[in-house]
């Protein structure tokens, strides 16, 4: 009996200090210091299933990400290209070409994607899909 209630503490006591390190702290710590931001909805939905769960340190994890400012989203960052400028990677044959998407991914994000990596999987789209952005199939 005395040491199934050991167990029990030991694991209690592991799960409460999970939950009172924040969890946007733990996975973001380039992000400590931010002022303010857009809030980032992952940390946001991590911090509300401690509150779920444990009431007291899900509100300690979010003041601690709210403090520390891990929960905001970096800034000046983005995960989306206008269509519009994709267009420019868009052959007279209708065919994308890597490098030059790579160069507006770049331009436009800041970061170099290893189009020419030979693992790299390569889908086709339908007209459909073409439509929804705007583009016209030239082929």
């Amino acid at each position: 009996m005395r040491m199934q209630s050991r167990v029990i503490g030991g694991v209690l006591v592991a799960t409460l200090l999970t939950q009172l390190s924040a969890c946007g702290t733990l996975f973001f710590p380039d992000r400590r210091g931010q002022i303010e931001g857009k809030v980032d909805p992952v940390i946001v939905a991590l911090d509300a299933i401690g509150i779920l769960f444990y009431v007291i340190p899900g509100l300690i994890a979010f003041g601690v990400d709210f403090a520390t400012g891990a929960i905001y989203l970096p800034e000046g960052q983005s995960a989306q290209i206008d269509p519009q400028l994709l267009h420019q990677s868009i052959g007279a044959d209708g065919q994308v070409d890597p490098l030059k998407l790579k160069a507006v991914i770049e331009r436009e994000t800041g970061h170099s994607l290893p189009l020419d990596d030979p693992r790299l999987i390569q889908q086709r789209g339908s007209l459909q899909q073409l439509a929804a952005y705007g583009l016209h199939p030239a082929a």
